[in-house]
């Protein structure tokens, strides 16, 4: 289990360099392919190339439920408290959140290991995407020891990218107020 600390450093030091071209859709479920790059410790000049597919679910609308608002006790806070459990108890329906959903496999997930370092492997896998011109790939930079967590980076990034589109077009097709 990765300590706190662990779990810092592999956020702060893990860096998508390669985006995929599309977001998370907003009907269907979406599959990402990534390459995540890492530098195993201990080993100068030694790359170990993680390659699998991880699939987002298509995002579901969560409503909160109105009957837990009539809990709320605005009591102290004068007629704007009032005013605003009121607005609250009349808004709620409309108030939504997106939630998204992920599956990794880790059976179908590949593992190299190069002997050239770090920024020469990424400089060749951004070349072979160039010439590929593959929508749906990531390159993401990340910690050998906690490489789930870099991965898991990469699915918060995706969804902070996809959420204002989805949002959109739920809006779009009436299902959000």
């Amino acid at each position: 289990m990765p300590s706190e600390f662990d779990i810092q450093y592999a956020v702060e030091n893990t860096q998508v360099i390669h985006e995929p071209d599309r977001r998370i859709d907003t009907f269907g479920s979406t599959q990402f392919e990534f390459q995540l790059v890492t530098e195993p410790m201990d080993h100068v000049n030694t790359t170990r190339i993680r390659i699998g597919q991880i699939t987002a679910e298509k995002p579901l609308i969560l409503r909160p439920n109105p009957d837990a608002m009539a809990d709320f006790d605005f009591e102290g806070f004068g007629p704007q408290g009032e005013a605003f459990g009121d607005f609250l108890r009349e808004n709620l329906p409309k108030l939504a959140i997106l939630k998204y959903g992920f599956r990794f496999k880790v059976g179908d997930m590949q593992e190299e290991v190069l002997h050239e370092p770090m920024d020469q492997v990424c400089d060749k896998l951004l070349e072979a995407i160039r010439i590929s011109g593959n929508p749906m790939r990531a390159i993401i930079k990340g910690v050998d020891d906690t490489w789930e967590i870099s991965l898991l980076k990469f699915t918060v990034e995706m969804i902070e990218k996809s959420q204002k589109i989805n949002m959109f077009d739920f809006k779009r097709r009436g299902l959000l107020g």
